[in-house]
């Protein structure tokens, strides 16, 4: 047979199977409605691919956590099932970094994403569920990354859980229920380290999964917003593309670079396992909680100087949970582009609210 012949035989076979699962789930469809969906095409089109970037941060992390689900046992063996998947299984080093290195490029790019919406005022109408499902997701992320780092159960992830949870065993009336209800107790021991994996493997995901397809939904029927700047250009002067191919392949595309930084950090910076974790020592100098928690640490700390005593503590506290309402209602106050002032007034809102952020984490890092 020649490889003409075969090439004719290889595309009718393609075209056969094609027919049976078009016939069967309707492929023909949903091509269609992809190529008929476009993106809006401008000069702030490259924040459109963060959203994707962190779906696929979060579908590394499942794959990677599945294969560490294998070997890793939760309560008294922790530590030695993280050394045994460190030291002793085939590549069990490259996939627990693999898995880390994920987590914590997951949460950067989730505050990418969420920056770049509010700063394009994509939570306007119709878009505010959007907005408030995506600060759902962040939050969860959040919690994903704090419940996960003790359960190798080293020193660094022992000690600075102990001091993560004294935020909410700070907060008046129910913050030391919180805190026992999750340590299992008045310390962080075995019990906890099972709590904390069945929140990270089992509580977690069945509250982000639903959130996740909600969010996504809500993209998909309300598109993507464009920037105010480009709201005011009249419609003929609008550019778009085609969501199937064009978007599709960038956004692969982007996934694809976004592999490739995940493979080089974790190979050529492989996360480290400490010590193990001992009750009764010391905690290491500068101990502290992982970067996403440390401009709400370092609030903590300066108040605590400014005010000892609770009432830094609840100052603090007080602080950065207005600032997160004001943060999470603003599609109420900033509702239409018609709305200069509270339009501009918003915006310098998200410019302060990151600069906080940077400036109150590297002040945090300096003082370790």
């Amino acid at each position: 047979m020649d490889k003409s012949s075969s090439a004719v035989r290889n595309s009718g076979l393609v075209a056969s199977a094609y027919t049976w699962l078009d016939e069967r789930l309707g492929l023909d469809e949903i091509i269609a409605f992809a190529r008929h969906k476009t993106v809006p095409q401008h000069k702030h089109s490259f924040w459109y691919y963060w959203g994707g970037i962190s779906l696929f941060f979060f579908i590394v992390q499942c794959l990677t956590g599945v294969l560490l689900l294998v070997y890793y046992r939760p309560g008294p063996e922790a530590y030695d099932s993280v050394r045994q998947i460190t030291y002793d299984i085939e590549f069990g080093w490259l996939i627990r970094s693999a898995h880390s290195w994920s987590a914590n490029l997951m949460v950067l790019a989730v505050f990418v994403h969420m920056f770049s919406v509010y700063l394009m005022k994509a939570y306007r109408k119709p878009r505010e569920f959007g907005w408030w499902s995506g600060l759902g997701l962040l939050g969860i992320v959040m919690v994903f990354g704090f419940s996960g780092y003790l359960l190798p159960m080293d020193e660094l992830a022992y000690f600075a859980t102990k001091v993560g949870l004294e935020i909410p065993a700070s907060m008046p009336v129910i913050g030391p229920f919180i805190a026992d209800l999750l340590r299992g107790g008045p310390e962080v021991n075995e019990i906890t380290i099972q709590r904390f994996f069945a929140l990270h493997v089992v509580v977690l995901p069945a509250l982000f999964l639903p959130l996740l397809m909600f969010h996504l939904w809500l993209v998909q029927k309300h598109g993507n917003a464009v920037p105010p700047s480009e709201e005011e250009k009249p419609e003929a002067l609008r550019r778009s593309m085609p969501f199937f191919p064009n978007f599709l392949a960038k956004d692969l595309a982007m996934w694809l670079i976004a592999l490739n930084a995940l493979a080089l950090l974790a190979s050529l910076f492989p996360w480290d396992l400490g010590p193990q974790a001992d009750a009764l020592s010391p905690a290491p100098v500068g101990i502290h909680p992982e970067w996403y928690f440390m401009s709400q640490f370092q609030v903590l700390k300066v108040f605590g100087r400014w005010f000892p005593g609770m009432t830094g503590e609840l100052l603090g506290i007080g602080m950065f949970t207005i600032a997160g309402v004001v943060w999470g209602l603003i599609p109420l106050y900033d509702r239409d582009s018609k709305l200069a002032m509270r339009a501009r007034i918003a915006t310098w809102i998200g410019f302060a609210a990151i600069a906080g952020l940077i400036l109150l984490t590297i002040w945090g890092y300096a003082e370790v």
